[in-house]
């Protein structure tokens, strides 16, 4: 009975730990959240710290995803819902870190690598599609929105268990609600493209 508790609770703690906050300070920010767009994540690192922090942010961030997915899965290979409910409590705690009074990023990242262990083909696909956007708009936010919505359906594609196209919907409409302001300022036109500076 203990069981699902002890995955939500471990895979949010996972999740939850702040890399991008982290690798930030070592590349000599002092506080992501206080600067550029305040986003405790790999784009705000980006910008405020270099190409190379903001790489070693997103990969530290994905693999936090996959290590709680991968290391739940391995408890029982055959049970599909735990590893999900796994992904979702991961993508919950970067978005609401608790070392960070709740104060995280939008969880791109993260939920990323927490699909690729549980279906990896339609985890890549959405990679792909975030590829292709951002090369055609150059706009993150709006690469993030659209591989967000195209991993469920993916997922539904190539055939992944129900609970894992399930909670890649769950992750989905969360990572798309944190996109909320991103989604204000592209409506008004002001929204950063990648590469730009801000005046």
């Amino acid at each position: 009975m203990l069981r699902i508790p002890l995955v939500l609770a471990g895979s949010y703690l996972l999740g939850s730990i702040p890399f991008s906050y982290l690798v930030a300070r070592v590349f000599g920010v002092g506080d992501v959240r206080k600067v550029g767009s305040g986003n405790v994540g790999a784009t705000n690192v980006m910008r405020s710290a270099g190409k190379a922090a903001g790489i070693v942010a997103f990969l530290l961030d994905a693999s936090k995803g996959a290590a709680a997915t991968f290391l739940v899965g391995l408890l029982d290979p055959r049970d599909h819902v735990a590893p999900s409910l796994a992904a979702i409590a991961a993508v919950l705690g970067h978005i609401f870190p608790v070392w960070l009074r709740f104060q995280g990023g939008k969880g791109v990242a993260t939920g990323a690598g927490a699909f690729l262990p549980l279906a990896p083909a339609a985890a890549g696909l959405s990679m792909g599609v975030f590829a292709i956007s951002l090369a055609v708009s150059r706009y993150v936010s709006v690469s993030s929105i659209v591989a967000a919505l195209s991993l469920p359906i993916t997922a539904a594609v190539v055939g992944a268990p129900g609970a894992v196209w399930l909670a890649a919907a769950l992750c989905a409409g969360v990572i798309i609600f944190k996109h909320g302001a991103n989604i204000r300022r592209l409506r008004a036109g002001t929204e950063n493209r990648l590469g730009m500076k801000k005046a």
